[in-house]
């Protein structure tokens, strides 16, 4: 199991949104390619990164922002938002990505996203993104009639890198991630599940390595020094 420090990208700066509303944003820092470093300095291996522009709108919009990280850092790097083409895919792996994250072309075209996944084993992250158990697409601005766990069960024998799972309500709230509905994820797929949203303490990072999982993401309890992420890489060591 493994931290994975998050910096979610919009208009080339570190943000945080509150539950996935661009409307309640919490500005970090303006300057992303330095924050990728300090993570790494401090001991981080991998990287989660969002283009919330992306995600959104459905294209790129921080890719140079991505390369520079990428090039100042020997992080291996997941990206996520607004991926949503074989070529966006192709060109992100070719820069040295080490992952590229599919959430919304994954619910839109499943067929497509299936094909995708065997064309690029063990290279593709399925992004769940929970509201009340259902999938919510397009940067968090709709919600489908699929639940997280029949995606799960859909994609459990592919070849998928792993499945990020958030649950949209407790994202960015330092109130304390979905542990349950995390678990029940994890013991029901064969995919390897990185847990994302609502880690506000090292407590949070204790009850979530008691869970069959790959990585923990972990984003504004950083910026807002509720730990460091040293001391979240020690609390996986602990006993």
């Amino acid at each position: 199991m493994d931290i994975l420090p998050a910096i979610d990208l919009r208009e080339g700066k570190c943000v945080r949104l509150l539950q996935g509303d661009y409307e309640r944003q919490i500005n970090y820092s303006d300057d992303p390619i330095a924050q990728a470093q300090t993570f790494e300095q401090q001991g981080a291996k991998w990287l989660h990164v969002v283009d919330l522009d992306g995600a959104k709108h459905g294209k790129h919009y921080n890719i140079d922002t991505l390369k520079k990280i990428r090039e100042k850092t020997t992080l291996n790097i997941e990206i996520g938002g607004g991926i949503r083409t074989e070529t966006s895919v192709k060109s992100l792996l070719q820069t040295g990505i080490t992952r590229v994250i599919v959430g919304t072309k994954a619910m839109e075209e499943p067929e497509w996203f299936e094909q995708l996944v065997r064309d690029y084993p063990n290279k593709i992250v399925l992004g769940l993104d929970g509201r009340a158990g259902k999938i919510a697409t397009r940067g968090w601005t709709e919600t489908t009639e699929t639940t997280v766990m029949d995606m799960a069960e859909t994609v459990s024998d592919w070849p998928l890198a792993a499945i990020v799972y958030t649950d949209i309500a407790c994202d960015g709230m330092l109130t304390g991630p979905n542990v349950e509905q995390t678990r029940k994820l994890a013991e029901s797929c064969r995919v390897p599940v990185i847990a994302s949203g609502g880690v506000g303490s090292l407590d949070d990072i204790h009850a979530l390595k008691k869970l069959p999982i790959e990585g923990i993401i972990v984003g504004r309890a950083l910026y807002e020094n509720k730990f460091t992420l040293k001391e979240a890489l020690s609390a996986l060591m602990d006993r």
